[in-house]
């Protein structure tokens, strides 16, 4: 019997699963606490948790993660010197290390002037101590990556440094979301080889000495080596292994699946066994790239959400994350009374600060300049956590004008505040923390409402349907590309009720129901989704085993390497031009220059499959040729042949019910 260890690392979660494919059992799942100081530690208690002993039966280890979203999304990528090529493009960069050289190719990769060599040395030279990884990117290096390889070859005999090239990430133009592109993919080469390092050497206690693959945004697999490579592609790691994860629980194929986490619901649509692709590129963290994803919709609610009031005293869910209450608490039981003693405080009756919220020291500051204040918060929580009234008191301020937020930003401290698993513990839905905690947190909010527990509790369930309700809604309309779009323009207490009535069912939208069943995957959607359901008038599935499924479609995805190559002729010398990544090359005829391309890019792609697989599973390659012609306006009526395409897809291993294409 064959079997795969499926792992998920997410913000706060790592969660474990032992799958045998053949027979789709789950034979064994785990959960542990995610821990970003050390990765090993929160793999190795999820192993642990596991329960299982057999692992000389492992075959495979898949992996996916939100850690490279995360790291864009925050801004905790590592720092990246960048070399442009021949040009540099218009508009903000995720990197202020930049250098340009000379050397250029038009976009018919013709050169227009050489590359210096003194240059191109004097460049990288500079980088050498003060940069953690290379990005490189030529002006039209898609259509002749010549330069981009030289100074690649150059930076690895200079410096000990990853490195990435735009026209190695992306087939595209687009000079400006290619080098962004590549600046991403550099700065997260360190983050990802950190996770594989550390899954490693968790494993190498177990003996486990199997391949490792990781979760690209598309939902198919990858080589370590690959995503060490290009990380940039497991950006929506995450939430494509929950799609696989939900789609082979249930066998579904045509279906909303929606998985909700720690920080987001995600939701993408499966039509026909089919979940669409951005062509057009991913965006996170407000940076568009050019790589492919899957088409998922986010929505800021998860049941780590804040949970807290607006200026004008609205409570709010989300979508900023932080750590329950009932978790930390668990760990720090003097936070309760920490919380019960300020509470209670007349001198603080009248302030508006957040009084659920909790502060700990996260990492130390480095080189980072800190105010004298700064520095006495950091010393304060350098003890252990403490709430934000005690620190207040102990630092002699108001707490409305203690400002942590640069603290927060910088990531060297992290809040702890009242959440949606905090609500699910005091009615008793889920107790696998400290109750107590969270009872304080529910009373403090109740109070300053001026709501009974019962009416506090009510009210933010009702809210948390709506929400997901909308985002239901949302996704579908976006997916058909309509225009429902309350979610981000009004405030969300004035959508909700603009969208439901006073009985809470659909108002203004009552013939907007959903056209697909609901399959809902993650920890917490059970305490919610049944009441969605019903609101939307739809069928819904939670699976056995849905609060690891993400972990499940690491385990069970499958490897798919894409190339694109393109021909073009050349007027000037009556030849036809081949674009591939691995070349530029002419020849005297299309149907010869075809046969080069088709060839050439089935070795690429089928290299790439087979190097990140074991020799049992076979490697199916599949190409497609597109001829592009305008149309006729001379007098012999012939249309003008523009250009090829070719793509060449190479797929191992067994194939789910499913499949992601380009979206149009």
């Amino acid at each position: 019997m064959s079997l795969i260890l499926g792992i998920d690392t997410g913000g706060t979660y790592t969660d474990g699963v032992i799958v045998e494919y053949g027979d789709k059992k789950i034979l064994h799942k785990a959960k542990s606490l995610t821990t970003r100081e050390d990765l090993t530690i929160g793999i190795e208690n999820c192993m642990k948790n596991l329960e299982f002993t057999d692992f000389e039966k492992i075959s495979l280890v898949s992996l996916s993660t939100t850690l490279a979203t995360n790291a864009i999304v925050e801004g905790k990528g590592r720092k990246t010197g960048v070399i442009l090529i021949g040009d540099c493009p218009e508009g903000k960069l995720p990197s202020n290390d930049v250098t340009v050289l000379d050397g250029k190719f038009d976009i018919k990769g013709r050169v227009i002037k050489n590359l210096k060599e003194k240059q191109v040395e004097d460049a990288i030279e500079q980088f050498k101590g003060t940069v953690d990884a290379i990005a490189i990117s030529g002006y039209a290096s898609v259509r002749n990556p010549e330069h981009e390889l030289y100074v690649k070859s150059k930076v690895r005999e200079m410096l000990n440094l990853p490195v990435a090239c735009g026209h190695e990430l992306t087939s595209s133009l687009g000079f400006y979301e290619r080098t962004v592109t590549s600046i991403l993919n550099a700065s997260l080469i360190p983050i990802i080889v950190e996770l594989i390092d550390a899954t490693k050497t968790v494993l190498r206690k177990y003996d486990i000495n199997v391949p490792i693959m990781i979760v690209k945004g598309d939902g198919s697999l990858m080589h370590e080596s690959l995503a060490a490579e290009k990380p940039i592609e497991t950006i929506l790691s995450g939430p494509a292994a929950s799609i696989i994860g939900g789609i082979f629980l249930t066998d579904q194929n045509d279906a909303i699946i929606m998985d909700m986490g720690g920080t987001t619901t995600d939701i993408a649509i499966l039509t026909e066994g089919v979940v669409k692709k951005r062509r057009e590129g991913a965006q996170v963290g407000g940076w568009l790239t050019r790589v492919e994803a899957a088409e998922i919709f986010t929505f800021g609610i998860g049941g780590d959400s804040y949970l807290h009031f607006n200026r004008g005293g609205q409570l709010k869910i989300g979508p900023q994350k932080v750590w329950p209450l009932c978790v930390l608490g668990k760990r720090y039981p003097h936070l309760s009374d920490e919380l019960e003693m300020f509470r209670e405080k007349e001198e603080y009756q009248s302030c508006s600060a957040q009084k659920t919220d909790c502060f700990m020291l996260v990492k130390t500051p480095g080189k980072l300049e800190l105010s004298q204040l700064e520095m006495e918060i950091i010393k304060i929580l350098e003890e252990r956590p403490h709430s934000l009234y005690y620190m207040a008191h102990k630092l002699g301020r108001d707490p409305d004008y203690l400002d942590l937020q640069p603290l927060l930003d910088a990531g060297i401290i992290a809040r702890i505040s009242l959440t949606p698993t905090d609500i699910l513990h005091v009615e008793g839905r889920y107790n696998k923390w400290d109750k107590r905690i969270a009872e304080i947190g529910v009373n403090i909010f109740a109070e300053r409402l001026n709501q009974s527990i019962s009416e506090f509790l009510d009210n933010v369930n009702e809210f948390i349907t709506n929400k997901l309700c909308i985002a239901c809604l949302q996704s579908q309309d976006d997916y058909k590309n309509q225009s429902f779009n309350f979610i981000g323009k009004e405030d969300p207490i004035y959508s909700i009720n603009n969208v439901f009535n006073n009985e809470g069912e659909l108002g203004l939208l009552a013939n907007n129901i959903l056209e697909k069943p609901i399959v809902a995957v993650g920890a917490p959607v059970s305490a919610w989704m049944h009441k969605v359901r019903e609101r939307l008038n739809t069928s819904l599935m939670i699976p056995e085993h849905s609060e690891v499924a993400n972990a499940v479609g690491a385990a069970v995805g499958q490897v798919m390497e894409t190339v694109e190559v393109l021909i073009r002729p050349d007027q000037t010398t009556k030849r036809f031009i081949v674009h591939a990544p691995w070349s530029r090359e002419s020849f005297t005829d299309l149907d010869t220059a075809v046969e080069y391309a088709i060839s050439g890019a089935k070795k690429y792609v089928a290299k790439t499959v087979k190097g990140a697989m074991s020799n049992s599973y076979n490697v199916n390659v599949f190409d497609n040729r597109e001829d592009i012609y305008t149309e006729a306006f001379t007098a012999n009526n012939e249309d003008t042949y523009v250009e090829t395409r070719i793509k060449v897809i190479a797929i191992g291993k067994p194939s789910l019910k499913v499949s992601f294409v380009e979206r149009n």
